[in-house]
């Protein structure tokens, strides 16, 4: 048997085309006895087999022998579980039991060695059937490290739990997401990080149909991805305003909170708009929306103004437009520019005006700051005049003399009396 399971390199994951000669191998692994099959699995990882074409033979069998792991619901094997005996249900989960936690215990532990999708079907059928939490806490740790891979359709996990009211298990997918945020950022790229929060936002989308899903769930789902990791919040709004849609006893308070975690400015002028006229929304959240707005109307404003109305590559503050604006939308936008640049010359030419009051008012206060600067107040104006005359009159009358002008006369000898004698 191991002979015949020299494994081909050209070998895939199930759901791939894959070369005839990589059939024959994979039906000769689908063997129904699983003690057999574990034995074959062990030897083939002792041979020292690549783990992604182990990988790929476990999944080839489980989808073989379980219809459910197939990912296709038309799919079904030659002699599945279900068929191989008409023994009753509690017989059959009880072999699925044991199938899926035997499975478990074979994966490799290598990463990205088993596809993320066939780990969702295995752990919504572990949940239905009620695996051991060791066998379910092992899987979720391994769907945690490549969620940035599982699509929608496989995370729509039903809830089979009797104490949860939801369809869907969204306790299950936040544990999912917070345990992928809290992986280190050597073993997640940030492309990663950016698909998760896209598949976040969706199934957020779709979970906020139910009525029985609570805010706190809610919340707790959507700020497990930190903010940085969503480009534009388009999609979180989609959501929140389909979970305000669904909950219309939502209070106002409630609604803030949810509201909190939108990132106003990274809306697309479609949601901005959409979001400008919803009145699911409370004030201050349609508030911030318009504020947003403007501002970025404004940069745009201040941008095109700076390159005299040329084309000018993409700022690092402006996004890049998604789609190509519609006649009708650049319309709207040129009337708004053109608001914003008339309210601009009107507030320029009130600034002119109180600027020529303000230099009226400066002359009219000139002597008073002249004065002020000498440290003489204006009140003594008047005495200081009197000193100045006073100064005047004696210069008029003497003379203005410096120490120069001032020369003492020669003293000249007594001139003596000629003697009669």
């Amino acid at each position: 048997m191991l002979n015949k399971l020299a494994l081909p390199e050209s070998s895939t994951f199930p759901g791939k085309p894959m070369p005839p000669t990589a059939e024959c191998w994979f039906d000769d692994a689908c063997i129904l006895d699983m003690d057999y099959f574990v034995k074959t699995i062990s030897g083939i990882k002792a041979k020292g087999v690549r783990p992604d074409l182990v990988g790929s033979i476990i999944a080839h069998y489980a989808s073989k022998w379980l219809p459910d792991l197939s990912g296709n619901d038309t799919e079904k094997g030659p002699m599945s579980l279900q068929e191989s005996s008409p023994e009753s249900v509690t017989v059959s989960w009880m072999k699925k039991r044991f199938f899926v936690e035997t499975l478990v215990g074979i994966l490799p532990p290598e990463r990205d060695s088993i596809p993320c999708n066939f780990l969702l079907r295995l752990l919504r059928t572990a949940n239905m059937v009620g695996v051991e939490p060791s066998y379910r806490a092992e899987l979720e740790k391994r769907i945690s490290w490549q969620l940035d891979q599982a699509s929608l359709k496989e995370l729509m996990i039903p809830s089979f739990s009797h104490t949860c009211g939801t369809l869907l298990d969204v306790e299950l997918v936040i544990r999912l997401v917070k345990r992928f945020a809290s992986l280190d950022e050597g073993t997640r790229s940030g492309i990663a990080v950016v698909k998760v929060a896209k598949l976040v936002d969706s199934y957020l989308a779709e979970a906020a149909l139910d009525t029985n899903l609570s805010l706190e769930d809610f919340i707790a789902l959507g700020a497990a991805i930190p903010s940085h990791a969503r480009a534009m919040d388009d999609g979180l709004y989609r959501a929140i305003d389909t979970y305000l849609k669904a909950h219309p006893g939502v209070s106002k308070q409630d609604r803030k909170v949810l509201c909190r975690l939108i990132d106003s400015r990274k809306l697309s002028p479609e949601a901005s708009l959409h979001a400008a006229q919803n009145e699911r929304l409370p004030v201050r959240a349609v508030i911030q929306v318009l504020f947003c707005e403007q501002s970025k109307l404004n940069r745009h404003v201040d941008w095109s103004g700076s390159f005299n109305g040329t084309r000018s590559p993409n700022p690092a503050g402006l996004e890049a437009p998604v789609r190509c604006m519609s006649k009708r939308e650049m319309n709207a936008q040129q009337m708004e520019i053109k608001k914003l640049k008339e309210e601009l010359l009107r507030v320029q030419n009130q600034c002119v005006a109180i600027q020529m009051q303000m230099e009226k008012l400066v002359d009219k206060k000139k002597g008073f700051f002249r004065w002020k600067k000498l440290g003489i107040m204006p009140s003594l104006k008047s005495s200081v005049s009197v000193f100045e005359k006073i100064e005047e009159e004696r210069e008029a009358n003497f003379g203005r003399q410096t120490p120069i002008d001032i020369k003492q006369k020669p003293v000249r000898p007594p001139k003596w009396r000629k003697s009669m004698s």
